[in-house]
């Protein structure tokens, strides 16, 4: 007979951690706890969407600073 898993007290990680994974993750330092535990209780779509907003910025910001940059 398989073990039940209890879910009732499943914890889904907040926004901010989510936010601080992703961070962490496009920098490469994610731990395997932590990646572990988003790929367990955490929404896909948010962390996607949270990806791709960060990932727009951190473009953007490169294009600002080039842009100063080549002005100057």
């Amino acid at each position: 007979m398989l073990p039940s898993v209890d879910n009732t007290h499943v914890e889904k990680p907040s926004l901010l951690a989510v936010i601080v994974s992703v961070l962490a993750a496009m920098f490469g330092v994610q731990t395997e706890a932590n990646r572990k535990r988003d790929f367990n209780k955490g929404n896909p779509l948010l962390f996607i969407g949270i990806g791709v907003v960060f990932a727009v910025l951190f473009v953007l910001g490169l294009v600002l600073l080039v842009n100063t940059i080549l002005a100057s």
